[in-house]
């Protein structure tokens, strides 16, 4: 069957057409600026990308572009809109609502709009994007697979904060986790790449991005991660400050006459590597100037290190111990230098790098020697294959 995949944002729209019998991508791409002006990129498997500048004022203009460029006559991957058989939507948020993936039936999309106060920026464009589709698709099963439900079988032991209860209670404030889809196909793709038993494993999982997070795996289940009850808690990343004493926040306000919007603002989009650096969040750009001698881009790389190897010492913990640490996403599968300094930490585990095999960049392989305690290997991860897994195990 084919599975159109959707992730959808406040603005923007990506999308892939997947055969689920070959796991094929027959098109892929994404739209942009949606409410502004309004660009559609497409591109048919085997053919050159389609770049179309077009007016997208809604979300469902957006899909409408979408609809047409799969069924265009000359690049469309399918003859007919009838060919695409269910649609799988990334939803960030799904609170202690959503353990899993679900059909979405009216009462699932009210209980989505009660998580939205715990995800503002998302939950809100993926419900458009829904209701697009819906409209466009009325006929067509949907399911909405939540970037948290992997995270919810976290321990309360792991997800409470040192806050007092009555927050949990009323408001359910606690750690949720993100990137959970990501993780999940990690998590179960190491064990099967390296020959091990999931129910029987202890994998850490380390998605590092411009958005990074790590996770504890115990038997095929998520039993801590780095990221809270939003994005902004755990590691140092792009352009987020990671964990910080709370007090900072009156701190800074008072010095630099800001509002918690103000400060909010800095900890989301001004700090992280691309704070730390003054330079980029982009680990290409940091790598090149730590490459020519600059000391602020050397100095927010070990930051970014140092953090990411702390977490995995504290999984480990965690566990009891690990079997298999998997990097993945744009910077865990391209980038050698971080791979290389996160795992100097980690020599107590008994792990060697190979250095010829951490030259690898967005395939899967083993980058410890083979005498090494503990596996490490690059794993890509793909959120659009495990939603299409997730869509087709509901609708068939």
């Amino acid at each position: 069957m084919n599975v159109l995949v959707v992730n959808c944002g406040s603005s923007s729209l990506k999308y892939q057409l997947i055969d689920s019998d070959s796991e094929a991508v027959l098109a892929k791409g994404l739209c942009e600026r949606i409410g502004i002006d309004g660009r559609l990129v497409y591109q048919k498997t085997g053919l050159d990308k389609e770049i179309t500048e077009a007016a997208m004022p809604t979300h469902k203009q957006a899909i409408q572009m979408v609809l047409d460029a799969l069924v265009n006559e000359k690049t469309g991957a399918i003859k007919s809109l009838s060919e695409i058989d269910a649609v799988g939507h990334r939803v960030v948020h799904g609170g202690e609502k959503f353990a899993s993936s679900i059909v979405l039936t009216p009462e699932v999309l009210k209980a989505i709009e009660e998580c939205n106060d715990l995800a503002p920026l998302h939950n809100p464009a993926n419900l458009i994007g829904i209701d697009a589709c819906k409209e466009l698709m009325p006929d067509v099963p949907m399911v909405g697979v939540f970037d948290t439900a992997f995270h919810q079988t976290m321990p309360k032991k792991a997800f409470l904060y040192g806050l007092p209860y009555e927050y949990y209670e009323k408001y359910k404030v606690r750690r949720y986790g993100f990137h959970g889809t990501s993780h999940s196909f990690v998590s179960k793709r190491t064990a099967e790449f390296l020959g091990m038993d999931l129910k029987n494993s202890k994998i850490i999982v380390a998605h590092l991005g411009n958005g990074a997070s790590i996770s504890a795996v115990l038997n095929g289940e998520c039993v801590d991660t780095s990221m809270g009850l939003t994005p902004l808690e755990g590691l140092v990343m792009g352009t987020r400050s990671g964990d910080i004493d709370p007090a900072i926040m009156e701190f800074i306000a008072k010095k630099e006459n800001l509002d918690i919007e103000g400060v909010m603002n800095v900890l989301n989009k001004k700090s992280g590597v691309q704070g730390l650096s003054k330079l980029s969040s982009d680990f290409r750009d940091l790598e090149a100037a730590a490459n020519e001698g600059n000391e602020l881009a050397i100095g927010a790389i070990d930051v970014f290190c140092y953090r990411v190897a702390k977490y995995i010492g504290a999984y480990v913990a965690a566990m009891n111990g690990v079997d298999a640490i998997a990097f993945t996403a744009g910077i865990g599968e391209n980038t050698t230098i971080v791979r290389a300094k996160v795992l100097e930490y980690l020599g107590y585990l008994g792990i060697t790098v190979d250095a010829q095999a951490n030259e690898v960049h967005g395939e899967e392989k083993v980058i410890s020697t083979a005498d090494s305690k503990v596996k490490v290997c690059v794993i890509p991860t793909n959120e659009e294959l495990a939603i299409a897994r997730e869509t087709v195990a509901l609708v068939k």
